[in-house]
């Protein structure tokens, strides 16, 4: 009788500790998706209304916000907003040697490369992420880097929309879409010149005065994704992009007016 009662009292107590465990499990899983849920831009009170037009947040100086009326998106699928000067975004950036950078970069690291004419220029998605934009120049002609960690997306786009150059930078967004890229976020983007906003997820501007000018990827024989290894053993002569940069961002420059030719000429 004894030994029944302690083999029923040795199950017992196996069982309350798988149980525990499950729960456990259960209260692990609950933490990461907790942890996991990203910012409501809508339940964050990042839209309002002035002098009659939708506004989205921008940023703490008043004319830092972006008018959004009549925009392409759903407000409820917005994340984040912390503001458009947040990331430092490049405007004028610096580059190293091959051999220089060959003391950084381990042969697996990953990065975009774009060649035009005779130049060749190099940059790591580690350094991306931190940036996610790169505004540049490559053989004489405007260029941006762009890579989103969140959708794992990146490309090398044109800047030049016939005789106007934009400027791009990050909104602070992101924005998702369950029919588009899985449904994974995508960083939002806009420009200096004009202030629209652009999705890269669906390669055109969703606000503004280009909403739907579509974003100018470079055409694929002119850009790649590879490996450190292949730009250090077969382009000796590339630019690769230096790591750690930052600049004070400007508080003014240069805006477009007319808009026709960019809209005629260039709609998605």
């Amino acid at each position: 009788m004894k030994k029944i009662i302690f083999l029923c009292l040795t199950i017992l107590f196996i069982g309350c500790k798988e149980q525990s465990k499950k729960e456990d499990v259960k209260s692990v899983d609950k933490k990461e998706i907790v942890k996991k849920k990203r910012p409501v831009a809508l339940e964050d009170g990042k839209f309002f209304e002035v002098d009659g037009k939708k506004m989205l947040y921008g940023g703490e100086l008043e004319n830092q916000h972006f008018d959004i009326s009549d925009y392409l998106l759903k407000d409820e699928q917005f994340h984040y907003g912390i503001g458009r000067e947040k990331f430092p975004a490049l405007l004028k950036p610096e580059f190293i040697s091959v051999t220089e950078a060959n003391q950084v970069w381990a042969d697996s690291t990953r990065f975009l490369l774009a060649q035009s004419g005779n130049e060749i220029k190099a940059y790591s998605v580690k350094d991306l992420t931190r940036h996610e934009v790169v505004n540049d120049v490559l053989d004489g002609k405007p260029i941006m880097a762009a890579y989103c960690i969140l959708a794992d997306l990146g490309a090398i786009y044109e800047r030049n929309y016939g005789n106007k150059e934009l400027t791009f930078a990050l909104s602070g967004y992101t924005y998702y879409d369950k029919e588009i890229w899985n449904g994974l976020d995508g960083f939002v983007l806009w420009d200096r010149e004009t202030e629209s906003l652009w999705w890269p997820l669906i390669g055109k501007a969703v606000s503004g005065p280009l909403k739907n000018v579509k974003l100018i990827e470079m055409d694929n024989d002119k850009w790649s994704d590879t490996t450190w290894e292949n730009i250090r053993d077969n382009y000796p002569n590339a630019k690769v992009l230096k790591s750690g940069q930052d600049f004070e961002r400007p508080t003014e420059w240069k805006k477009i007016e007319d808009v026709s030719s960019i809209i005629e000429n260039f709609r998605a």
